[in-house]
């Protein structure tokens, strides 16, 4: 059941990620204008799925720890909500084709993950650490966010 807690909404995130993004690769990112350092798009799902993995089973480590434990109520909570701010970026960026309103979202996003983060070394320090690609490569893709909102 703790498994289920830990990757189900994780699949999910990936789900609406995935199906808000794909229908927008063409026309409507391949025409906007990208920096430089733009990886391929063939870049990006293997990417996210290594990184959806670790969410996961970092979330699994804290699910396992005692419910009584000190933060991990808070943990779980930042956890899933972040998880939904990144749903919210794919719908912001691509559904809405807004880069500008990806900025605001992913800023968030960012922010979010830094928390979780912090909370998540209160309950398991390997847990924490497992978000720590996540946190990199949001900060990433928000540089990138931003690039393509200026250049556009």
């Amino acid at each position: 059941m703790l498994a289920l807690l830990a990757v189900a909404p994780v699949i999910a995130a990936s789900y609406v990620g995935s199906s808000v993004t794909t229908p927008n690769l063409a026309p409507w990112y391949a025409a906007l204008t990208k920096p430089w350092f733009t990886p391929a798009n063939s870049v990006f799902a293997p990417v996210w799925a290594a990184l959806y993995a670790l969410m996961a089973y970092a979330a699994w480590r804290i699910l396992h720890q005692r419910p009584q434990a000190a933060w991990r109520s808070e943990a779980l909570v930042l956890f899933y909500g972040q998880l939904a701010v990144n749903c919210t970026w794919s719908i912001a960026f691509f559904g809405m084709r807004s880069p500008g309103l990806g900025v605001a979202v992913i800023v968030l996003l960012f922010a979010l993950i830094a928390i979780t983060m912090t909370i998540f070394a209160q309950v398991d320090k390997i847990a924490c650490w497992l978000l720590a690609p996540y946190l990199l490569w949001v900060g990433f893709a928000m540089l990138l966010n931003v690039e393509i909102w200026r250049l556009n």
